[in-house]
């Protein structure tokens, strides 16, 4: 269906060197979409570079945490007609272990590299009228969990930040919404399963009734939400956890 091609848009990927933010960039350029992928790792983000159909896509290196760099980038930036924010970091912290230290640490890139980002871009006028904005975010941000102090709050500050855009851009026709995830097959989800163990993951993995996500499963939600399929969606959050909270 037309209404689901992303014909000669170009869309912005951050974090794109693996999970799901690897995924969403080879499933966007497979519907016609131009991808401008951004990460740290030079090495992976070229083999998701590789990987990717069509021609024009650009990689671009930078950290989004640096103020330099971040600054560099909306200069090099075409105007965008979609954003997927997938960076993100997660990290335990009990509570009497944080500090300013921690705190910094875990809403720089989960929080902070995004909004600045975004409202920089806003700035330099470099966002598209009808353009669409996708958040990664958690069910963490509504459920807590011990050691999520940092984490869930700071995927609750994007749920906020995300509905903020939709109000202040619904005169132009500029959408955001978030996805909120539960577990699901990354590199993160194989360095869990390391450091508790796979039988735990696995008896963990018996409260989501459908299992475990697979990055193809949120890429395909985060195409939806880019494309005129979902032109009247804007300021929701998109839960997707398997069935994980459907009794609560």
């Amino acid at each position: 269906m037309s209404e689901f091609r992303l014909n000669k848009k170009n869309i912005l990927v951050t974090g794109a060197s693996s999970g799901i933010g690897a995924q969403t960039a080879i499933t966007l350029a497979s519907v016609g979409a131009t991808l401008i992928i951004l990460a740290r790792n030079k090495d992976r983000l070229n083999d998701v570079f590789n990987q990717l159909k069509g021609e024009n896509h650009r990689v671009i290196l930078a950290d989004l945490t640096n103020a330099v760099q971040l600054e560099n980038l909306i200069d090099q930036l075409p105007k965008l007609d979609g954003i997927v924010h997938s960076v993100g970091m997660v990290r335990p912290f009990p509570i009497k272990f944080i500090g300013q230290k921690q705190i910094n640490q875990l809403f720089e890139v989960n929080y902070t590299a995004s909004v600045l980002l975004t409202s920089k871009l806003f700035k330099a006028k470099k966002i598209n009228n009808t353009a669409s904005l996708v958040f990664m975010s958690s069910i963490s941000s509504h459920f807590a969990h011990k050691g999520g102090a940092l984490y869930a709050g700071s995927k609750a500050a994007i749920n906020a930040y995300s509905k903020t855009i939709a109000l202040e851009y619904a005169p132009q026709k500029i959408r955001s919404n978030v996805i909120s995830a539960a577990m699901v097959r990354t590199p993160i989800f194989e360095e869990a399963e390391k450091a508790v163990s796979k039988e735990m993951m696995d008896k963990h993995g018996e409260h989501y009734p459908l299992g475990f996500g697979e990055p193809e499963d949120v890429a395909n939600a985060i195409l939806f939400l880019l494309s005129n399929a979902s032109k009247w969606i804007t300021g929701t959050e998109l839960v997707m956890d398997g069935g994980l909270t459907a009794g609560h």
